[in-house]
């Protein structure tokens, strides 16, 4: 199992990556959202320069705010820093096109982005179109290095539907998921991958890589989940998912996309988003304020011992060993840590303490 960290993405606080590396954590993986954070691939090149193991990735990188060759460039630039040690995780484009009001990228359209970009990476010519308008292109002056495409760069798929899940089989070298889905999820996600991978005339090895997204926080002796610490300490990410479900929920109008989590505090956070003071049409704005990042005071009272139990790997260390050991033989090589920002350093280092030194 490896033990990463997913950052709110500060430029000036790249030092958070060479934190966790000193911590032992073995891959940083740096979020791609234009409207509420800096930018990854800067933020990345500072760590990059900074750092001489960990691993260092999109998390992730979306489709709808780069085009694809602009996307291949800019890992592979990263990779000319840390060679060897870049990866790239991508997806669809869930909160960085949502918080602008629109939506993320269609699968038929992400599947074609994941070809070219791959291609890309290879170092070969690729059928590229862009309004309408089809060319060969592929990167020039290789012998240059400008960038570095000769130590691979793996391509981390994040993908939950099928069409999703059989393009990240067809095109990629891992999957990143959320920790808590439903016993047995990984598995059937991976027999699409599969069926995707086969459909395009590849094999997955067994080093085809999977890694799931969460918030941890590991209880002292006796502590129960709703005290102020755990809702401090968890609240950002619970939050988070809570608005996730919601755009989901706005979309289709089908209850049963809430899951049993968030149930008991569903109506009246409902009811709390119809009243929120900005205009319907450009409510995103509010929606997701704080994400991943700080907890906003008026939405912590949704943050239940239900929602964080539901959502976050928590509990004391034997107890969070034992998840992580259900979740490794179920086919999960890797979890990511994504922490509140105010309390990141100390969520890290409590983690690294009492749970990656016991496993």
């Amino acid at each position: 199992m490896e033990f990463s960290l997913t950052v709110a993405t500060k430029i000036d606080d790249w030092q958070l990556i060479k934190y966790a590396e000193d911590l032992g954590y073995d891959r940083a993986w740096v979020p791609d959202s234009q409207m509420i954070w800096s930018d990854c691939y800067a933020t990345l090149a500072l760590a990059a320069h900074n750092t001489s193991r960990i691993k260092l990735g999109t998390g992730v990188s979306i489709p709808g705010t780069r085009i694809a060759p602009v996307t291949a460039h800019s890992i592979a630039s990263i990779n000319r820093i840390a060679p060897g040690r870049v990866f790239l995780g991508i997806g669809t484009g869930h909160t960085a096109m949502r918080v602008m009001g629109m939506n993320p990228m269609k699968i038929r359209d992400f599947r074609e982005y994941l070809r070219v970009v791959r291609t890309l990476l290879r170092g070969q010519e690729v059928e590229y179109t862009l309004n309408g308008t089809t060319r060969t292109i592929c990167f020039l002056h290789q012998d240059l290095q400008f960038l570095d495409l000769e130590h691979t760069v793996p391509i981390l798929v994040a993908a939950n539907g099928p069409l999703a899940l059989k393009s990240a089989g067809a095109y990629g070298d891992g999957l990143i998921s959320v920790f808590n889905e439903q016993p047995g999820m990984l598995q059937a996600n991976l027999n699409l991958v599969k069926q995707g991978a086969q459909h395009s005339g590849r094999t997955l090895n067994a080093d085809f890589h999977t890694a799931a997204l969460t918030s941890a926080l590991v209880l002292q002796p006796g502590e129960k989940l709703d005290s102020e610490r755990v809702i401090d300490e968890c609240g950002s990410w619970v939050a988070a998912a809570l608005h996730f479900v919601y755009e989901i929920y706005r979309y289709t109008r089908q209850e049963d996309v809430v899951p049993e989590s968030f149930t008991d505090v569903w109506d009246e956070y409902c009811a709390y988003v119809e009243k929120m003071e900005t205009p319907e049409e450009k409510r995103y704005l509010q929606i997701h304020n704080g994400h991943c990042t700080f907890l906003m005071p008026e939405e912590r009272r949704f943050i239940t011992p239900k929602a964080i139990a539901g959502t976050c790997l928590v509990g004391e260390p034997a107890a969070i060993v034992e998840q992580l050991r259900k979740a490794e033989q179920g086919g999960l090589k890797e979890v990511t840590l994504l922490p509140p920002m105010a309390s990141a350093r100390k969520v890290l280092k409590d983690f690294a303490n009492e749970v990656i030194r016991r496993y």
